[in-house]
């Protein structure tokens, strides 16, 4: 039997789950912040014993974190460095002269990771075409290491102008300062992401190079933590495009953890769509912190080569720290159960994006936490068992729940903690609503026809009602939904994926350069596959980044390469452009005739074989209704009024069963809120599908 665990930290839990071939085991505990390596030793422990493991028996460890993101978001990096061309010292500093709120006078940008004082320049240039129009001035790199070493800096980016063409200058300078300074860690801009746009090149450089000591020294904790409790399996770790890849290639671009743990939620949707054979598909994730939106066309989550962290502005694009990195496309925003309720300045209720986190956490948690949070909304309400929350591991306090509530939102807004609470959660459940609108329109797909997939501890609570905001009729649970992202890492590949800028034109696309660049990206991909999968059979896939002359930014097309020779030919042209126009009149309705398409950046990525999913087929209706295991009162959102619902174990629900609403369908790890406007069955795969009535 192959032993197979995977852990995700999330801000607020972390999620463990350990498959025995078809047995699957989880549980949950809360994020030790201070130290995450002992929440994961915890947790770990607690599901081998249930399982009747121990931890020599795992064969393979698969590992996800929100620590890289944390450090970004609060600004506890590494003192770091930058080496820059000579002029170019303030780029990441001006940024791209974008303001993302137009009329605020008062409007706030991030701060560039690397203070001015460490953004050291160097007399050097290469131009677009990387010929070499000045030699670096090495001499000059002497005092920049002195600088680095008297400020006690850890780690350093080196961004020069258009390495991303040429990097013998950005190679010439590590080698230098790496021989000045051996033990500050060093990151070149054209390895993390070798791509034009300067200004995000240096900004996805200098997160990198900020992260990397720190995660490092938390992966040879880990490791050497694991193997002192006798787990030395292969450790794998999820990267944020939806891949698995080494310990050594996370410890090099850690700057790809970024979204890992939202990654794996985003791969268990997706096999879940495939097992249901569902091709129009959202997935709702929604744990301790926040909560996420991703599409998920044909089983396949949306990926993308942009991202944003720590975004300064109610979550609006381009008020954060861009990234160039692989991600998968979704939109994240503060409102997860530990999301604080507050009143903003015109005494509006406002939910998040601040968290309470797992220390001191929601107030019914009874740890010390006084502000009201998404989750003590959800006791008031009736969502909620006090006495079996997180599997019964963690008592909670209804009592704490309801006086933060009244506190804070209740009184001065003149309403008891019950309509304090039911206000909380339309805001939160509205926020979310509006940006899965906003988030479908801008990919060019309609909201109404999709199917919901709700996972993460608390979506299942909420997941109804966001599907009546959108107008969704159908909403699926999937069985250990309260673990889901944990559950996707099981099921992600082994993927790595390499980019790289090769402007030309399709009218002139340059076939024997194309297919240098495409196999030298393939040997660089293929090795750190191989690592974590030496004899498995391996997929390509290849997108090309194209516009119209004189676009400023580029559509997605994946290339139909012949796979057998993956070789760009001279038939190649028609074939690509006519993939771009007919990507291009799906997101904007219709293309541009008689322009030429350029090319700018070329992504090839290599991974092992998705399995396929067996179909579940859909289960008959059963002759007997399910036993309810007692009632609760639950609040109505449609009324305000409360109501008796009928409790239900899930684990005693047979497939075909129906379960009308009101009604919570509770397991160990999250609950399921049917309202009476839905009605739940079984499906054969043991999934709970709640059709609206």
């Amino acid at each position: 039997m192959t032993v197979r665990l995977a852990v995700d930290i999330g801000g607020t839990f972390t999620d463990v789950a350990l498959a025995i071939d078809d047995q699957l085991y989880a549980t949950k505990t809360l994020t030790t912040h201070d130290a995450p390596e002992r929440g994961v030793l915890t947790a770990t422990q607690v599901v081998l014993d249930e399982a009747g493991r121990a931890p020599e028996d795992v064969d393979q460890m698969i590992y996800g974190t929100t620590l890289a993101t944390n450090l970004l978001i609060e600004r506890k990096g590494a003192t770091t460095g930058m080496v820059v061309t000579r002029g170019f010292r303030d780029s990441v500093e001006i940024r791209n002269e974008n303001r993302y709120e137009q009329y605020d006078l008062n409007i706030d940008l991030p701060e560039p990771l690397v203070p001015r004082r460490l953004r050291l320049p160097v007399s050097e240039r290469i131009d677009a075409r990387g010929r070499i129009l000045a030699p670096i001035a090495e001499a000059e790199l002497t005092s920049i290491a002195g600088t680095f070493a008297a400020e006690g800096v850890e780690s350093v980016a080196i961004g020069f102008l258009h390495s991303y063409v040429n990097p013998v200058h950005e190679q010439r300078t590590a080698a230098i300062l790496a021989d000045l300074l051996p033990d500050v860690e060093l990151t070149l801009s054209s390895e993390v992401s070798p791509e034009m746009r300067e200004y995000e090149r240096l900004s996805t450089a200098a997160a990198n190079a900020y992260v990397q000591p720190l995660i490092s020294r938390h992966l040879a904790r880990l490791v050497d933590d694991l193997a002192g409790i006798g787990l030395r399996c292969p450790l794998h770790l999820m990267l944020s495009g939806g891949g698995i890849t080494t310990v050594e290639t996370a410890r090099r671009f850690p700057v790809r953890l970024v979204e890992s743990g939202p990654a794996g939620g985003a791969i268990f949707a997706g096999s879940v769509a495939r097992e249901l054979g569902i091709d129009d598909v959202m997935s709702y994730d929604m744990g301790g912190t926040t909560a996420k939106i991703c599409l998920i066309n044909s089983g396949h989550p949306q990926t993308s080569r942009h991202f944003e962290v720590a975004r300064m502005y109610r979550f609006m694009r381009g008020s954060g720290l861009p990234l160039r990195i692989p991600v998968i496309d979704m939109v994240e925003i503060g409102a997860g159960g530990g999301s604080i309720a507050h009143l903003d300045a015109l005494g509006r209720i406002a939910v998040g994006p601040e968290s309470a986190g797992s220390q001191p956490g929601p107030a019914a948690y009874g740890l010390g936490g006084e502000d009201a949070t998404v989750t003590d909304a959800d006791v008031v309400l009736g969502r909620i068992d006090p006495d079996d929350f997180a599997g019964g591991t963690l008592q909670l306090d209804p009592g704490l729940s309801a006086t933060a509530l009244a506190d804070r939102i209740g009184t001065p807004l003149g309403m008891d903690a019950t309509g304090a609470a039911l206000g909380v959660s339309e805001i939160v459940d509205e926020n979310m609503s509006n940006a899965a609108r906003v988030h479908t329109v801008e990919s060019g797909q309609a909201v109404e026809t999709k199917t919901l997939i709700a996972f993460g501890g608390a979506a299942p609570l909420h997941a109804a009602r966001i599907a009546q905001k959108l107008g969704i009729g159908r909403v699926v649970v999937p069985p250990d939904a309260g673990v889901g992202s944990a559950v996707g890492f099981l099921r992600a590949p082994v993927a790595y994926e390499v980019s790289r800028t090769f402007h030309q034109r399709l009218s002139a696309l340059d076939i024997t350069g194309t297919n240098h660049l495409l196999e030298s990206m393939r040997d660089e991909a293929r090795p750190v596959v191989r690592a974590g999968a030496p004899d498995e059979e391996l997929n390509e896939t290849r997108v090309a980044y194209m516009r119209y002359i004189g676009q400023g930014h580029e559509v997605g097309v994946e290339l139909p390469i012949n796979v057998e020779t993956a070789v760009v030919d001279e038939g190649s042209p028609a074939e690509f452009l006519s993939a771009y126009e007919s990507e291009y009149e799906r997101l904007y309705g219709r293309g541009i005739p008689g322009v030429d398409v350029e090319v700018l950046t070329w992504v090839l990525t290599i991974s092992t074989a998705v399995p396929k999913a067996d179909l579940a087929p859909d289960a008959p209706t059963a002759a007997s209704s399910p036993t309810p295991t007692g009632t609760r009162s639950l609040v109505d959102p449609d009324t305000g009024h409360t109501t008796l619902a009928a409790t239900y174990a899930r684990l005693d629900l047979a497939a075909g069963q129906l379960v009308p609403g009101p009604a919570v369908i509770v397991e160990p790890d999250t609950a399921t809120v049917v309202p009476h406007a839905f009605a739940a069955r079984v499906g054969a795969g043991g999934h709970l599908i709640l059709d609206r009535l």
